[in-house]
C-alpha cells in the first residue's frame, strides 16, 4: 500500500528553484488521492506563467518513481494563484496582483517596445496582463499594438461611470493616446501630467489582473513621484542599452528607485539593443553600442539581470505597423523576449516571497 507520508515524503525532495524550497513545506501539493498505484495530486503554481512548471512536474513524478514505486501511475495537475506582496489597503487597483513599472533614465533605449513585448509573452504564458501607457508626451503603445485611432468605451462600473481598457492581442491597453488627437500636442505642465496619471490608476477599470505593466516615460520627474505615491507597486524594470551615455542615465533611475522616499524593490535590469546578428549570419553578434553594460550595472547595484534583446529589424518594423515582436514570425527576437519574460516572472515571485512590498 502507498501511503500519503510516503508520497509527501517524496514530494519534499521536489524544489521550487526560484523560492528555494520543496513543494509540501511550501504548500503547493493539494487534492493528494490515492488508489493503489494511482496517485493523483494539483500543484499549485506562484503565477500561471510560471516558466519552469514543466521541469517541476517531471521532478515530482520522478521523486514518486525512484523513491516509491517505479509502476505507480501519477497524474500530476497543475494548478495556479498568482503570489502578491501587496501589504496595502488595496483601494487602488484592488484586483491586480503585481503591478510592475518599466523605466528608463533616458528616452530612446526601447521602453515601450520593451513594456509591449512582456506584456504580451507573460499573457502568452497563460497569465491575465494589462499595460498601461503611463508616457503622457510621448504615447507610442497605440502604434506599437495596431489601436491608433480607436477609443475606450465608458461604462458603470461599482456605482460610478469608469473607462474600460481596448483588449488587443490577449491583454487590456490603456494610453493617453487612445484619448487625444494623435497630431496634438500634450503640453501640460508637471502637476496637469501627475493629475492625468492619478486619474489612469482610479478612474479606469482593470479588473482582475496578474500582472499590470506601467510604462512610465523617461528620466526621473513628477509622474514617477505620483506614480509610487499613488500606486502599491510590486517592484520597478530598468531598461538601458549598452553604452556608457545610457548606463550614466540607468544609474539615475535605478538611485531614484532606491531612495528612502521611495524604496521600489528593483525586479531587475534588461539590456535593450545589446547587439547585432545578421539575418544570414544567425550565429555571429555584433556589439555595435558596447558589450554587456546593463549586466554590468546590475552586477553593481547587485539586482537581477533579465537579459539581453538583440537589434533585430523585424522588431523595429512590427513596432511601427502594429505587430509586435512576440505576434511575429522572427525567432530570434521572440526567444529574446521569451527568456527576459521568464526572468522577469521569477524575479517577482522572489520579491514577492522573500521582501516587503514598497
Amino acid at each position: 500500500m502507498i501511503t500519503e507520508q510516503q508520497v509527501l515524503a517524496a514530494l519534499s525532495q521536489v524544489q521550487d528553484p526560484d523560492l528555494g524550497r520543496d513543494l509540501v513545506s511550501l504548500n503547493m501539493i493539494r487534492d493528494l488521492q490515492i488508489e493503489g498505484k494511482k496517485i493523483r495530486f494539483k500543484i499549485v503554481l506562484t503565477t500561471p506563467a510560471c516558466p519552469v512548471k514543466d521541469a517541476m512536474q517531471r521532478a515530482c513524478i520522478n521523486a514518486i518513481h525512484m523513491m516509491i514505486d517505479p509502476e505507480a501511475e501519477v497524474d500530476v495537475q497543475m494548478e495556479s494563484r498568482t503570489t502578491s506582496g501587496r501589504q496595502d489597503t488595496k483601494v487602488v487597483l484592488p484586483d491586480v496582483q503585481n503591478i510592475i513599472a518599466v523605466a528608463s533614465g533616458k528616452g530612446g533605449v526601447g521602453k515601450s517596445t520593451i513594456s509591449t513585448n512582456l506584456a504580451l509573452a507573460i499573457a502568452q504564458r497563460g497569465a491575465k496582463v494589462g499595460l498601461l501607457d503611463a508616457d503622457i508626451y510621448g504615447p507610442s503603445i497605440p502604434i506599437m499594438l495596431g489601436i491608433k485611432g480607436e477609443r475606450p468605451r465608458m461604462a458603470q462600473m461599482n456605482g460610478r461611470p469608469m473607462i474600460l481598457p481596448l483588449l488587443r492581442l490577449g491583454i487590456e491597453v490603456m494610453s493617453i493616446g487612445l484619448l487625444v488627437d494623435e497630431k496634438q500636442a500634450v503640453i501640460w505642465r508637471g502637476p496637469m501630467a501627475s493629475s492625468a496619471v492619478r486619474q489612469f490608476i482610479t478612474d479606469i477599470y482593470w479588473g482582475a489582473l496578474d500582472y499590470l505593466i506601467i510604462d512610465l516615460p523617461p528620466g526621473t520627474g513628477d509622474i514617477h513621484l505620483t506614480l509610487v505615491q499613488q500606486v502599491p507597486l510590486t517592484g520597478a524594470i530598468v531598461v538601458t542599452t549598452p553604452q556608457d551615455v545610457a548606463l550614466a542615465d540607468a544609474r539615475k533611475a535605478l538611485g531614484m528607485f532606491n531612495t528612502p522616499q521611495i524604496k521600489v524593490p528593483v525586479v531587475g535590469i534588461v539590456e535593450n539593443m545589446a547587439y547585432f546578428t545578421p539575418p544570414d549570419l544567425p550565429e555571429r553578434k555584433y556589439f555595435l553600442f558596447g558589450k554587456e553594460g546593463g549586466k554590468k550595472l546590475a552586477e553593481e547595484f547587485q539586482v537581477p539581470f533579465l537579459g539581453q534583446i538583440p537589434i533585430v529589424e523585424n522588431i523595429r518594423e512590427g513596432g511601427d505597423i502594429g505587430v509586435p515582436a512576440m505576434v511575429s514570425d522572427d525567432e530570434l527576437s521572440r526567444k529574446a523576449f521569451e527568456v527576459f519574460a521568464d526572468q522577469t516572472i521569477r524575479s517577482i515571485a522572489k520579491l514577492n516571497a522573500h521582501l516587503q512590498p514598497a
